[in-house]
């Protein structure tokens, strides 16, 4: 499945596709620049969301 396909990601694989590091993207979803969701212990990046913030920078 293509990434733009998919709901929602691990945080390794938004650093991988970004090229941002760990540190930078937990900035991000602080700041609520990209949406994240919990389940159970496992934290998941709102595709749409990491998609967007990268369209803004266009």
């Amino acid at each position: 499945m293509p990434f733009a396909e998919r709901l929602t990601c691990t945080i390794d694989d938004a650093c991988e596709v970004t090229g941002l590091g760990r540190t930078k993207l937990y900035e991000l979803i602080g700041a609520g620049l990209i949406v994240t969701t919990t389940i159970g212990r496992r934290r998941l990046v709102v595709v749409r969301s990491l998609l967007a913030l990268l369209n803004m920078s266009d």
